[in-house]
C-alpha cells in the first residue's frame, strides 16, 4: 500500500522560517488549509502560527476546532444557509463583492467578527492561467473600477441593499502562485497604487498566499524589509500572510511500489505501472501539470534505465512521468516521490476504487507515527 509520510524535521525547519519574519516584522502568518490540514501536526504548527485560513464552512470548523488562533474565511461567494454557522467560527470573514458585503456584512459585525472584502490589483504575475487570480476572466477579487461603481451608485441592479465602505475593516488580495519576492513587490506596487487611497480606513490587511517562503533561495531579508517598510509607511493596520505551500513545502514524501514493469515502447521507454495513482493520489500531477522529483532518479529519459510510471487506474491519462535510472528497476521495488505533503491529502480522491495511501508522521527521533489508515469504508461511504 502506498503511504504519505509526513516529515517533522523538515515541517519545523519550514516552520522557524516562517516564525522568524513573523518575530521581525510583527506580521501574523497563517496556514492556508487548502494546501496541508493534516490534524496530527495542527498542535505542532499551532505552536509557530498565527491561526488559520479557510474557503469553506468546513476547512472553518477544522481550524477553528482543531488549530485554534485566529480563524479567517474566504469565498467567492457564500451560502446564506451556512452564514449563521461560519460566523460562529471564525475572526476574520473576507467577502468577495461589494454585494456579499451589502447582505452579511451587517451580520458579520453584529458578530463580532472582523470584516474584510478581497480586491484584484489585476496585476498578473502567476505563469499559469488557471492559478491567476488577475487574469482578465477571474472571478476572484473586486476590481477599482467595481468597487468604486459600487461607492457611486449604492445600489445594486440584483438587490435595493447598500454597500457602505466604512463596513469594512480590511482589504485582502491573492495574486501569487508558488512566487517569490520580486513579483511580491510587484503585486504590492499594483495593490498600493489601486487601493491605497483606501488604506487610512482600515485596520488590516492581508498579503494572500502563494508566497514561497520556505524555497531554497527565496529572499527572505529581502521579504522582512518589504514588510517593514509597508508597516512604517502604514503603522495603523495589522497585517497578514497566509501562505499554504510554504508551511509544508518539501516536507512530505508518498512511498510507491512498482507491480509491473511492461516491455519497451516505440520510444524505448518501458511502462511501469505503480500501486500509486497521479488522479487519485497527486491531482495537481495532471492538473497543473507537472512531473515531481523522485528520489534517486532523473527526469526524462536520458538515463540508461528509463520508465513511464503510471497508476493503476483505467485511465489513460494517468501518467506520472517518466524517470531514469542508473539501476534496472524490478516489480516489487519502492520508489519515493518528493514534496508531496501539499496538494495531496486534501485533494486526493477515490476515482476507480482506488484507496488512498496511508498518512505516517516521521518524528525527529525517527520513529513512525501511523496517522491514518484508509479501506473501503471510505470509498463506499462517499456514494
Amino acid at each position: 500500500m502506498p503511504r504519505y509520510v509526513i516529515d517533522e524535521a523538515a515541517l519545523v525547519r519550514n516552520l522557524e522560517v516562517l516564525k522568524g519574519v513573523s518575530d521581525r516584522t510583527g506580521v501574523k502568518i497563517l496556514l492556508a488549509q487548502k494546501a496541508f490540514s493534516c490534524t496530527a501536526v495542527y498542535p505542532l504548527c499551532a505552536k509557530f502560527l498565527a491561526g488559520t485560513t479557510a474557503s469553506s464552512l468546513f476547512e472553518a470548523k477544522h481550524g477553528h476546532d482543531n488549530f485554534g488562533g485566529e480563524t479567517h474565511v474566504f469565498a467567492p461567494a457564500f451560502d446564506s444557509g451556512e452564514m449563521d454557522e461560519i460566523l460562529s467560527l471564525v475572526d476574520h470573514i473576507v467577502f468577495n463583492s461589494p454585494r456579499q458585503v451589502a447582505l452579511y456584512g451587517e451580520m458579520a459585525r453584529k458578530r463580532g467578527v472582523s470584516v474584510g472584502l478581497r480586491v484584484n490589483p489585476e496585476v498578473s504575475v502567476a505563469t499559469t492561467p488557471a492559478y491567476d487570480p488577475c487574469r482578465p476572466s477571474s472571478r476572484l477579487g473586486t476590481r477599482l473600477a467595481d468597487l468604486n461603481a459600487s461607492l457611486s451608485t449604492r445600489n445594486f441592479k440584483l438587490s435595493t441593499l447598500n454597500f457602505e465602505l466604512s463596513i469594512l475593516d480590511g482589504l485582502h488580495f491573492h495574486c501569487l502562485c508558488e512566487q517569490g519576492l520580486d513579483e511580491l513587490k510587484k503585486v504590492l506596487a499594483g495593490f498600493e497604487e489601486k487601493f491605497g487611497e483606501f488604506l487610512p480606513q482600515m485596520k488590516w490587511v492581508n498579503f494572500g498566499g502563494g508566497h514561497h517562503i520556505t524555497r531554497e533561495g527565496y529572499d527572505v531579508e529581502g521579504l522582512v524589509a518589504l514588510l517593514n517598510d509597508f508597516r512604517t509607511r502604514h503603522p495603523h493596520l495589522e497585517v497578514y500572510l497566509e501562505p499554504g505551500e510554504a508551511i509544508a513545502l518539501n516536507a512530505g514524501t508518498l512511498e510507491s511500489r512498482v507491480l509491473e514493469i511492461q516491455p519497451k515502447g516505440a520510444d524505448g521507454v518501458s511502462n511501469a505501472i505503480l500501486d500509486t495513482s497521479a488522479a487519485c493520489h497527486m491531482p495537481d500531477v495532471i492538473e497543473m501539470p507537472y512531473t515531481p522529483p523522485l528520489v534517486g532518479a532523473e527526469k526524462g529519459a536520458g538515463g540508461p534505465y528509463a520508465y513511464r510510471f503510471g497508476g493503476p487506474t483505467c485511465l489513460a491519462g494517468d501518467e506520472i512521468g517518466v524517470y531514469s535510472f542508473k539501476h534496472k528497476l524490478c516489480e516489487g521495488d519502492t520508489v519515493v516521490f518528493g514534496d508531496m505533503a501539499i496538494y495531496t491529502m486534501v485533494k486526493n480522491n477515490t476515482f476507480n476504487g482506488i484507496n488512498l495511501p496511508e498518512i505516517v508522521l516521521r518524528h525527529i527521533d525517527g520513529s513512525e507515527e501511523l496517522v491514518r489508515r484508509f479501506g473501503y469504508a471510505d470509498f463506499a461511504g462517499r456514494i
